[in-house]
C-alpha cells in the first residue's frame, strides 16, 4: 500500500476541483484544464512574484492530485484511506471483530456480522485484505477488522 500517512492529508478531489463520484475520464479532463491554467510557461510576465509562486504551488499539486487519482490502484487505495479517515472521524470504534469470527456468505462471496441494532456489518473478500474499519449498514456504529497473523 502507497504511504499516504506520510503526504499531508490533502484532498485530491478538491484541488482537481472533481466530486469523488467523478469517473478517469471526468479527473482527466479537470486535471488538462487546471495544469494548463497553472503551466508556469503560461504564467504573465507582469504577474506578480507571489501569484507566480502560487501558481507553481498549485500546479505541483494538481500533478500530484492526477499522478494518485489517475492511476486505478492508488486511486482506490485512497478513495479507501478516506472512506477509513471519514468513519473514523463518525465516533469510536464499537468493537474490534477478527476477519474469521465473521460468517461467510458463498453467495456474494463476503463475511457478515449482525450489528446490535438488527443492521449487519458487511466485506467481501477482495475488501477483507484491505479496510481495517466496516461501517454498519443500518446504524452509525462501526468495527475494526483484525486479521491473525
Amino acid at each position: 500500500m502507497m504511504a499516504f500517512e506520510q503526504i499531508p492529508k490533502k484532498d485530491w478531489y478538491s484541488i482537481l476541483e472533481a466530486d469523488p463520484s467523478a469517473s478517469v475520464s471526468d479527473l482527466k479532463q479537470k486535471y488538462q484544464k487546471l495544469i494548463l491554467m497553472y503551466h508556469p510557461d503560461k504564467q504573465s510576465a507582469d504577474v506578480p512574484a507571489g501569484t507566480v509562486e502560487e501558481c507553481i504551488q498549485k500546479f505541483i499539486e494538481v500533478d500530484q492530485a492526477w499522478k494518485i487519482l489517475g492511476n486505478e490502484e492508488t486511486k482506490k487505495e485512497y478513495d479507501l484511506q478516506r472512506h477509513e479517515d471519514n468513519l473514523r472521524n463518525m465516533g469510536p470504534v464499537d468493537a474490534r471483530v477478527y476477519l474469521e469470527e465473521m460468517s461467510w456468505n458463498e453467495d456474494d462471496h463476503s463475511f457478515s456480522l449482525s450489528c446490535r441494532c438488527g443492521g449487519k456489518y458487511s466485506v467481501s473478500k477482495d475488501e477483507a485484505e484491505e479496510v481495517t474499519l466496516i461501517s454498519c449498514d443500518t446504524c452509525s456504529l462501526v468495527i475494526e477488522l483484525l486479521h491473525y497473523r
